[in-house]
């Protein structure tokens, strides 16, 4: 007789067994629990779809963006190249800049209607103290100028959304007297006042200077103008000629050698013709040191060779050299008279587009911050704004 304890072979109980074997009931509230939850997960589901039918769809596919982006986007229009930049303060280095600026279109006829405009680059130190008096020389000629400071790189300009002067700055670096950082940052002015392609004429001045003419005389004067305004003479003395070296041949022989004013005008052509140039950079650079002056003779010198023909051989900025010394003499309040100007603007004599004119200089310098009240007080007689 065989044993019925063969399926116990684990030692396992049959009473425990069977009674194992039967489900507990499932609990009443867990499953109103649940059916409640169903039933708010259902609601919340067709809440939504019908809230993205109704009203997400067109925001939805505004937001929606391609995973693939170009490396850039190509502008469609005209107007996308034309149009100036609308931030000075751009992150390109100076050889970017420079290449950028040397940009010339291939044909001379623009397909827009182009307003050729001034650009007043202040190379400074730092403030601009006679501020005022280039705010009221300017107001009410917008679209014909465009402004450009190059300040030490440690300073920034704060001047109110009002003013010409509003964000202005262009990246800088230091600049020294006599040396070819001096002429890096005028180069840095040219190129950052080509990108906008409506500037024609270009003049350098600084934060002493000051215009002597109305807004409406200096541009039509410029702008009429067959020449750009570029002292280039040969002084054949200890400072001109005294100052060349040999070793700037065959690029710069002595025979080209030019001094001239460092504040100037011209046209757009030489402009790019500055920022472009690669030949005569260098030879100054390492032979003309200080006791030659770079920002004296680079520009003067470089432009005699390439476009003498496009000089007028003079500048538009009077200064006063009677005293004697490096510098040309520096006015103060005290100086500030009708009869001042009247010596500055009468009796001159010189030559615009190959014929005698009365009015040879548009700008004057030095002039301190200590001028500012008394020039706003004769400007409108003496100086026409």
């Amino acid at each position: 007789m065989q044993s019925r304890v063969v399926p116990l072979e684990e030692g396992k109980d049959p009473a425990v067994s069977i009674k194992a074997s039967h489900s507990k009931p499932f609990p009443i509230r867990l499953l109103q629990i649940f059916l409640l939850f169903l039933a708010i997960c259902i609601a919340f589901s067709i809440i939504s779809m019908y809230t993205v039918k109704r009203f997400g769809v067109q925001t939805a596919r505004r937001t929606v963006k391609p995973v693939f982006k170009p490396c850039f986007d190509e502008p469609n229009t005209l107007d996308r190249w034309i149009r100036p930049p609308s931030n000075l303060l751009h992150k390109m280095s100076d050889k970017e800049l420079l290449w950028r600026a040397s940009f010339v279109p291939g044909i001379k006829k623009y397909p827009f209607r182009r307003i050729p405009k001034i650009a007043f680059m202040f190379l400074t130190k730092g403030p601009l103290p006679l501020a005022p008096l280039w705010e009221r020389f300017l107001k009410g000629h917008e679209g014909l100028y465009s402004v450009y400071i190059h300040p030490l790189p440690t300073f920034e300009a704060k001047f109110p959304s009002s003013s010409v002067f509003h964000r202005r700055q262009v990246p800088s670096q230091v600049a020294e007297w006599g040396k070819m950082s001096m002429c890096d940052a005028e180069r840095r002015l040219l190129a950052n006042a080509l990108l906008d392609i409506s500037n024609e004429r270009f003049v350098l001045v600084s934060e002493s200077c000051i215009p002597l003419f109305n807004f409406s005389v200096i541009y039509d004067y410029i702008m009429r103008s067959k020449y750009s305004f570029i002292g280039a003479f040969d002084d054949p003395g200890p400072y001109g000629r005294g100052r060349y070296d040999k070793n700037m041949a065959p690029e710069v022989n002595i025979t080209q050698w030019r001094k001239g004013s460092q504040w100037f005008e011209i046209n757009r052509k030489l402009a790019v013709s500055i920022v472009k140039d690669a030949r005569y950079y260098p030879k100054f650079e390492e032979f003309c040191k200080p006791n030659c002056y770079v920002d004296e003779h680079y520009f003067p010198t470089m432009l005699t060779i390439e476009a003498a023909p496009l000089l007028a051989n003079r500048t538009l900025t009077w200064v006063d050299w009677s005293r004697g010394g490096a510098h040309p003499a520096t006015f103060g309040r005290a100086d500030i008279t009708v009869e001042f100007f009247k010596r500055i603007l009468e009796d001159e004599h010189c030559t615009y587009n190959n014929q005698s004119s009365s009015i040879c200089f548009l700008f004057a310098r030095k002039f301190a911050p200590s001028t500012l009240e008394p020039l706003l007080r004769i400007s409108r007689n003496v100086l026409g704004f």
